[in-house]
């Protein structure tokens, strides 16, 4: 896709998807006004002080860096521009041959943070202090959903919570790893409608659970086991339906209701009715995922392309986050927000050089649908043609009219 510096990629996206006015919430004003919007999330993103990215945007002061990050706390402004630039990527031909749009992963990356930080904990592999961003991440490669998210912390909720907030697609299918799943997390996000796909790898129980009473062939005897009993669903079935009605109406989160009514609410009936009903599914979902090779393979697939963006992430994102930049979800919900604005801005660069190339091929006479069914397995991702670290020169002139016509 060719050599690129980090100042005239942000130019070119912005100058196609109109992001900075989303970032700002109008047109940028002046060619110092829009610097400073990108100088501000370039510093959330790769974790940079202020006064730091100010010496390396010359002619920039560091109070106008961090007014931007000011301005940017507890704003929507990230989550609508970031929205911008996937919404430019999936209108993209080439796009469609990656997904259809109702397929995504959800995982966390894990952030190196100071311990003495309010969201710290210790990661458990790495054994070092970190915060984590949890991340809803299309099939297509665009992230659609950010969120602040503790270590250590069950993330079944903020899975259902992503998928619900997003206004992208509608996702009809979320894969997740073991710790993005529990029995009554799949109860509810079937009544919300759509399905959370674990991976099977680390689940402790692969035993499939049926209802009492039920005739089991013999050849698979040892694998089930009956203990789901339909007149805890029919007695509760109701206030199933009103707490998925209560997340999905906006009255609270996810996460919430499954604080109180998960495993902390053990002997209560609605625990009970959620998770036999989560019982169910899982045994149908285990039943497909055992015995349909390509289902199971696209579900391995969609969690590995989360994995290659976490480390398109790792390279933007640098060091350690500082006590000052993450005292509470806000200030941290800045560099989740503007990390994820960063990697969606970088992916769709490399998918938009991508259809040019296309483009190109189809003018000479080659098939698009035969270039697009290449492409199926080359992602976006990608950083190794990027300076990302330098003295930052911002080439407006070539991109001024552009991008102010873009933002209108």
């Amino acid at each position: 896709v060719g050599s690129v510096q980090l100042p005239e990629l942000l130019l070119a996206m912005d100058s196609e998807t109109g992001f900075s006015h989303q970032l700002l919430g109008r047109a940028p004003r002046s060619a110092d006004e829009l610097i400073s919007s990108y100088a501000g999330v370039l510093a959330a993103a790769a974790n940079v002080e202020a006064s730091s990215m100010a010496l390396m945007v010359p002619g920039l002061p560091a109070p106008a860096i961090s007014r931007v990050l000011r301005m940017l706390e507890g704003e929507p402004t990230l989550r609508r521009a970031s929205d911008a630039v996937v919404e430019w990527m999936r209108a993209l031909p080439l796009v469609k041959g990656w997904g259809s749009g109702f397929e995504a992963s959800a995982d966390m990356v894990s952030l190196d943070t100071s311990r003495h930080m309010y969201l710290a904990r210790q990661d458990p592999r790495r054994r070092r202090f970190a915060v984590g961003s949890y991340l809803h991440i299309l099939k297509e490669w665009g992230i659609v959903y950010d969120q602040p998210l503790p270590l250590m912390t069950r993330q079944v909720g903020a899975a259902i919570d992503g998928r619900m907030r997003q206004v992208i697609t509608n996702l009809l299918r979320v894969s997740v790893d073991t710790h993005g799943y529990s029995d009554i997390g799949m109860a509810r996000s079937k009544l919300a409608g759509f399905d959370l796909c674990p991976r099977v790898n680390n689940m402790a129980d692969r035993k499939l659970h049926v209802l009492r009473g039920m005739k089991i062939p013999k050849s698979i005897a040892d694998h089930v086991v009956q203990d789901v009993s339909l007149k805890s669903i029919r007695e509760h079935w109701s206030t199933l339906l009103r707490l998925v009605a209560t997340f999905e109406g906006g009255w609270t989160s996810a996460t919430q209701l499954l604080g109180f009514y998960g495993s902390a609410a053990r002997g209560e009936g609605v625990y009970l009715a959620g998770t036999s009903l989560g019982k169910l599914l899982r045994t149908i979902y285990l039943c497909d995922y055992f015995t349909l090779s390509d289902f199971r393979h696209e579900i391995y697939r969609v969690l590995e392309r989360g994995e290659s963006v976490h480390a398109l992430q790792r390279a933007i994102h640098i060091g350690t986050i500082p006590v000052r930049r993450g005292r509470d979800l806000a200030e941290f919900g800045v560099v989740s927000g503007a990390l994820a604005l960063m990697t969606n801005i970088v992916m769709a660069y490399n998918a938009g050089q991508l259809q040019k190339s296309v483009d190109a091929e189809v003018a000479d006479g080659v098939d698009l649908a035969g270039c697009i069914e290449a492409l199926q397995h080359v992602g976006p991702v990608a950083y190794g043609h990027i300076n990302f670290r330098r003295t930052y020169s911002f080439p407006i002139d070539r991109y001024a009219t552009r991008i102010l016509r873009a933002a209108a």
